[in-house]
């Protein structure tokens, strides 16, 4: 009764973890940065006492968050994500500790694109983004061929029109 789907064994790019290195850094040094400044105003302007405690601890929290963030996270991630795409089944898989295991019918697929931001830009990786009528899926940091590859495998798996080349074409 039950499929025999074996496990994903495709790789996301090794510059995935440096992509998410550089952009966990800019946005842990902003939080870092408008904490300190509400640091600064907090002591220059003689707020409650109990603020400036709670601005600390944040301050505290974040720094020990971005540690995580920056320099573990990223490697774990790259490590442990997996996908495979087949005539049946979108499959992604991640974690060790807390396994994520998601399989999606290809019936189910509505739609698939790609995204990339500046940082995966200069580094040629792209999200591809697959959307289902109860939700989307992201499979991260597919480089730029491949990327686009997969995108047009799971557009006919799916037997999904696209319309740019719909109205280009005649």
């Amino acid at each position: 009764m039950y499929l025999a789907i074996e496990e994903p064994t495709e790789t996301i790019s090794n510059d995935a973890v440096k992509v998410w290195r550089i952009s966990n850094t800019i946005g842990h040094s902003i939080a870092i940065l408008i904490l300190a400044i509400l640091v600064v105003c907090e002591e220059n302007f003689g707020w409650y006492v109990w603020i400036g405690l709670v601005l600390y601890i944040l301050l505290g929290l974040t720094f020990v968050s971005s540690i995580y963030s920056i320099f573990i996270e990223p490697t774990y991630l790259q490590k442990t994500w997996r996908y495979s795409i087949d005539n049946q089944f979108v499959q992604m898989k991640r974690g060790k500790w807390s396994e994520q295991h998601t399989l999606i019918p290809m019936e189910k697929v509505e739609y698939v694109r790609t995204e990339q931001g500046p940082i995966m830009r200069r580094y040629g990786l792209y999200n591809i983004e697959i959307g289902t009528t109860a939700s989307n899926h992201i499979i991260p940091a597919i480089p730029r061929d491949e990327a686009k590859r997969l995108k047009a495998q799971i557009a006919v798996f799916a037997k999904i029109q696209d319309q740019e080349s719909a109205k280009g074409e005649k």
